[in-house]
């Protein structure tokens, strides 16, 4: 944790080093002074029914291809129909191109569905059934791993390759279904971030003799600045990073100890990480009252470690959520973002993680779904469509009964709600 002790934000325009991936991020916060006349989102739709005969995930429908879902009432995994990546097959070779500028790479690609409802999010979904989409994730990495080592060992290549599980929430971030689903891509090789990720790992632990993710989860647990949740019980951890490029990026981790890979947890640790998801998901969607839209990915060992002990991998979860004024007002990466400081990479962004973590805490943990007596419309209670029913955040005066959130509420309000101030009635 000592090498840690004097990360400390800088005053006015700064930079900040990513110690996980080797860049700099250029922070600017009086950047949000400034009148917004660009692209505003259309609104964020949340009035979803349980079933959609539409829907090519919800259970009994048809997909893609012919294929027909069970009716499933738990979690249900299956092969994409329309895959990223492919096996092997006779006539494929390793490699294409002399100069090795090519590489030729095998895998294959799931879909995994989080609830058989429709309707539901997993910021919405009871404790036990985030548990069980844990679980999902758990057996899913373990059989995947397996697949790529069988699948190396017929290519007579190495003991390599990488199983990403993730989540692209709301059609902001190019989500092609609101049914609550994540997907699993596997393949012969180790992507660049991840790769970047474990190689400072490995040079952090030669070089200090200590885990660097968790000597940095323990130094902001010390730290309380940007912390936005805690699992006290299970060591889980919620943090806007020092580094964070997103506006409202955040990274749980563990704080108590070294984990490699989801494989490794306690049924202990799976319980705490199930409440924590669920608190930072909670908290995302009260910020600004409406279907907070991320993209989520699990880093973890490559493959399941074949010597936990040994392994310098950390386990982690990244969210990246677009969202910057309201929302309706994304954070853009472009121009200085994508073409500034190229040996550096800088990005840049908008307001600082201190003040990002502080909104965060500053929210309910209660979802503004949720009515005043407790009866969330998931259960078919007095919900969104019931606008005397729901609340937004708690202690400030709001229309119908309905509060609003600090930093402005979904466009158009909710079903029948006056608009705001703003453009498409939203807070700026």
């Amino acid at each position: 944790m000592d090498y840690f002790k004097n990360l400390k934000p800088g005053q006015g325009v700064h930079r900040r080093f990513n110690e996980l991936i080797n860049k700099h991020v250029l922070v600017s916060p009086h950047r949000t002074k400034r009148p917004w006349k660009g692209q505003v989102e259309d609104p964020i739709v949340s009035d979803l029914p349980s079933y959609d005969k539409a829907c090519y995930l919800c259970p009994g429908n048809e997909r893609a291809g012919g294929y027909t879902n069970p009716r499933y009432d738990s979690v249900f995994t299956f092969d994409n129909d329309y895959p990223a990546l492919l096996p092997p097959t006779a006539e494929d070779v390793e490699q294409i191109g002399e100069d090795h500028s090519g590489q030729q790479v095998y895998g294959r690609c799931k879909v995994m569905c989080f609830h058989p409802r429709h309707d539901v999010t997993l910021a919405r979904m009871a404790h036990d059934d985030i548990v069980k989409v844990i679980r999902g994730w758990q057996e899913v990495y373990e059989q995947e791993g397996e697949a790529i080592r069988a699948m190396q060992k017929e290519l007579n290549g190495p003991d390599e390759g990488y199983v990403q599980i993730f989540e692209n929430r709301g059609a902001m971030m190019g989500c092609s279904a609101p049914h609550p689903h994540g997907q699993v891509w596997s393949m012969t090789y180790v992507p660049d971030e991840p790769h970047t990720e474990i190689t400072r790992f490995s040079e952090h632990l030669k070089k200090h003799n200590a885990h660097l993710l968790l000597s940095y989860a323990q130094f902001e647990y010390e730290n309380k600045e940007r912390v936005v949740a805690v699992d006290e019980e299970s060591g889980w951890i919620a943090v806007v990073p020092f580094w964070a490029t997103w506006p409202y990026e955040l990274l749980v981790m563990q704080y108590k100890r070294h984990i490699p890979s989801l494989l490794q947890c306690s049924e202990a640790e799976r319980d705490g990480l199930a409440r924590i998801l669920k608190e930072v998901l909670v908290r995302y969607d009260n910020l600004f009252s409406c279907p907070f839209p991320y993209s989520m990915g699990l880093h973890q060992s490559p493959l399941p470690p074949l010597n936990p002990e040994a392994d310098p991998a950390e386990v982690h979860f990244h969210f990246y959520p677009p969202l910057l004024r309201s929302a309706s007002v994304r954070k853009f990466m472009v121009g200085f973002e994508m073409l500034g400081e190229v040996q550096l990479t800088a990005l840049q962004r908008d307001v600082t993680p201190e003040q990002s973590a502080a909104k965060l805490r500053d929210v309910s943990s209660r979802h503004y779904t949720e009515s005043v007596n407790g009866v969330s419309d998931i259960d078919g209670a007095n919900g969104v469509n019931g606008a005397n029913g729901v609340h937004m955040r708690a202690g400030a005066n709001g229309v119908n009964g309905i509060s609003t959130a600090t930093g402005g509420h979904c466009a158009n309000g909710v079903n029948g709600l006056p608009k705001a101030n703003g453009v498409n009635g939203v807070a700026h």
